[in-house]
């Protein structure tokens, strides 16, 4: 026993920005020394010494310190493995610290399972955050050993206590109820779960001259085509940076929308006037793969397209509420109001459920217009601004 060497623990550790190999303990000249003999070593304030984060900076460290110390990496094996489920990088470093490794190798099989399941990415992302929310809480608890009343619990401190909204709430019944359900193939846990209950919020809809304004005050063509296809089309914001020139096809006048929201296929309608402006954009920018492409040819980002009709809305002066989003509701909106069965309105939309798209009879007013308000039956006599009425008035 006594010719045992020393143990140093490693561990990776956000730096001013970088990921770091921390070493620890450096309790001593010998040891310290040799550290600096490292490539990259540098000290910290409260006295640690930490390395570049590469495979190279390990080999070295066995090489210098061979014979004389033992390099303990359990700590950061768990760390690059939660980093390998693609989970934020703080909270990744954060992992085997507050969660039980249990509950570590439990989000890796979750992670895997959804994987299996080609949930998108979005998704995915969506469900891991629920998770871990709730996997950092339990701490050294294991999350098999939950019932129903636990989870209620839960949920009601994450609405209550966290502020979570019908929406936030309902993403963190469906990562749980997926795990209780799919995962473990316990859904007698969850079989009960009480959902928010979401309100009935109708869409932003912008009228036909707001949309005119806002395009025709587009300069730049490539913004003015996209903002186009979000109207004409009614796309969300997503499938328009997605789409790719063999996606529009004019022998048909039609529009292919590849695997959008739910995995789903579509063909919607190509506007001739949009076409225009498409042949005339494609003479400027000569595209090679996407349609709208961003730098070094990737596909155009959301945050920027979201950014341009932002820009668009201010430049043509139009106050009122609502995103890109906006465009595809007042495209919707107004094929409704132009006659089109809501039918297929359901099916332009990519919509799985009808009363998704029967939302939009709420904001219609091709009827409201026709009813009259009984103000203005009234035989009113408004009295001008400074003007007193006169006697027996």
């Amino acid at each position: 026993m006594g010719n045992e060497l020393p143990e140093i623990i490693l561990r990776i550790e956000i730096i001013e920005g970088r990921e770091r190999i921390v070493v620890s303990p450096v309790d001593g000249p010998i040891l310290e020394k040799l550290i600096r003999q490292l490539n990259g070593a540098r000290y910290l304030r409260w006295e640690a010494w930490h390395l570049p984060c590469q495979r190279e900076t390990i080999k070295e460290m066995q090489a210098v310190l061979s014979g004389r110390y033992v390099l303990n990496v359990e700590l950061m094996r768990e760390q690059l493995k939660a980093r390998q489920l693609s989970v934020p990088l703080r909270t990744a470093l954060a992992l085997p610290v507050i969660i039980d490794p249990f509950n570590v190798s439990a989000l890796d099989t979750f992670i895997k399972t959804l994987q299996l399941m080609a949930y998108s990415p979005a998704t995915i992302k969506i469900y891991r955050t629920e998770f871990v929310k709730l996997l950092m809480l339990l701490k050294d608890r294991r999350i098999d050993s939950l019932d129903t009343h636990h989870i209620k619990s839960y949920m009601l401190w994450l609405i209550t206590k966290q502020g979570y909204g019908e929406s936030h709430a309902n993403s963190a019944v469906n990562a749980i109820k997926y795990y209780f359900e799919k995962v473990l193939l316990q859904p007698q846990v969850v079989i009960d779960l009480p959902r928010p209950r979401k309100p009935l919020q109708l869409p932003n809809v912008l009228g036909k001259r707001s949309i005119g304004k806002i395009i025709s005050g587009t300069e730049n063509i490539k913004h003015r085509c996209m903002l186009m296809l979000a109207y004409s089309a009614g796309l969300r914001v997503s499938e328009i940076v997605a789409l790719k020139i063999t996606d529009i096809d004019s022998d048909r006048m039609c529009i292919r929308v590849r695997k959008a929201k739910g995995k789903k296929d579509r063909v919607v309608t190509l506007s001739e006037v949009l076409l225009t402006e498409l042949r005339k954009y494609y003479l400027e920018y000569r595209p090679k793969d996407y349609l709208f492409e961003g730098a070094k040819g990737a596909p155009y980002s959301v945050r920027s397209l979201q950014q341009v009709f932002k820009d668009a809305k201010e430049k043509a002066g139009i106050r009122q509420a609502g995103g890109i989003h906006s465009l595809r509701h007042s495209y919707a909106t107004h094929l409704l109001e132009a006659g089109t069965d809501i039918r297929f309105i359901q099916d332009l939309l990519g919509h799985n459920n009808i009363l998704t798209t029967w939302r939009y009879t709420h904001v219609s007013v091709k009827h409201i217009n026709r009813i009259r308000s009984p103000l203005d039956d009234l035989d009113l006599t408004i009295p001008e601004k400074g003007k007193k009425p006169a006697e027996g008035e």
